[in-house]
C-alpha cells in the first residue's frame, strides 16, 4: 500500500506527515473512519478539488477504506507548532475559550466536545484538531462557509461556523495552531462523557456523537 498510495504522499509527504506548503493536511494516524468518510466526500461532490476528484474517481469504495486504514495505521511523530500570524493575546483568548468552552449564548459546544478533551479525535470518524497548519485550518473553516466543503447530513460544521463570524474562525484557528501535541496523539477511543448535542448540531458523519439509539438509526452502509 506505500508503493500504491504514491499519488497522495507526493501532495501530503512522505507517509502522509503533511505538505510543505500548509494546504496538504496531515493523513498518518487520523481516526479511519474520517479519512475514508473524506475521500468519498471528494468522490461524491462534497468537497471540491479537481486533483483529489480526479485521483479518487477510479477507486472502489472498499479500496479506498483500504487506503484510509493504511494511512491511519501509521504513527508518526508531530513537528512542532509553528504559527506566527499577527493576532493581539485578547483574540487568541477569545480563540481558546470558544475551543474549551464554546460560547452558550449561541448554541455553539466547545470544540473539545466533539474532538476530544486533548484536541486529537475520537475514534472511528472525528479527526483531531491539533497539529495542522494555520492555512489549512482557516482554507477548510471558510470552505464550510462557502459551501465549499459539506459532509453527510446532518452537517454539523456547516451550522457551527454558520453561527461564528470570520474573527471568531481565525481567533480559533490560530489558538488551535499554536498548541503543542500532547505525549499521547492518538485519537480517543470514545467521546467526551456530556450532554448530548441539540439536534441542529447533529453529525451525519460521526454517529458516534450521537445518542445510541439514534447512532444506530444514522448508520451508513
Amino acid at each position: 500500500m506505500a508503493d500504491r498510495t504514491r499519488a497522495c504522499t507526493a501532495c501530503h509527504g512522505d507517509q502522509g506527515r503533511a505538505g510543505p506548503d500548509g494546504y496538504y493536511p496531515r493523513l498518518a494516524g487520523k481516526p479511519a473512519g474520517y479519512l475514508h468518510n473524506q475521500l468519498r466526500n471528494f468522490a461524491q461532490g462534497r468537497r471540491h478539488y479537481e486533483l483529489m476528484a480526479r485521483l479518487v474517481d477510479p477507486l472502489s469504495d472498499d479500496y479506498m477504506s483500504e487506503m484510509a486504514q493504511y494511512f491511519a495505521s501509521l504513527k508518526l511523530p508531530y513537528p512542532s507548532p509553528k504559527a506566527d500570524n499577527a493576532i493581539s493575546a485578547e483574540r487568541l483568548a477569545k480563540g481558546q475559550q470558544l475551543v474549551t468552552q464554546g460560547d452558550a449564548t449561541r448554541g455553539l459546544p466547545a470544540c473539545t466536545q466533539c474532538h476530544g478533551v486533548r484536541l486529537t479525535g475520537v475514534q472511528p470518524n472525528v479527526p483531531g484538531l491539533l497539529g495542522l497548519p494555520l492555512d489549512y485550518l482557516n482554507a477548510q473553516l471558510g470552505a464550510w462557509q462557502t459551501g465549499q466543503r459539506r459532509a453527510h447530513a446532518p452537517d454539523c460544521m456547516a451550522e457551527i461556523v454558520r453561527r461564528m463570524p470570520a474573527q471568531d474562525l481565525i481567533a480559533v484557528s490560530s489558538w488551535l495552531a499554536r498548541q503543542p501535541l500532547p505525549n499521547d496523539t492518538h485519537p480517543a477511543e470514545k467521546a467526551p462523557a456530556g450532554p448530548p448535542l441539540p439536534e441542529a448540531l447533529r453529525c451525519g458523519s460521526a454517529p458516534e456523537l450521537m445518542p445510541t439509539s439514534e447512532a444506530k438509526r444514522g448508520e451508513r452502509p
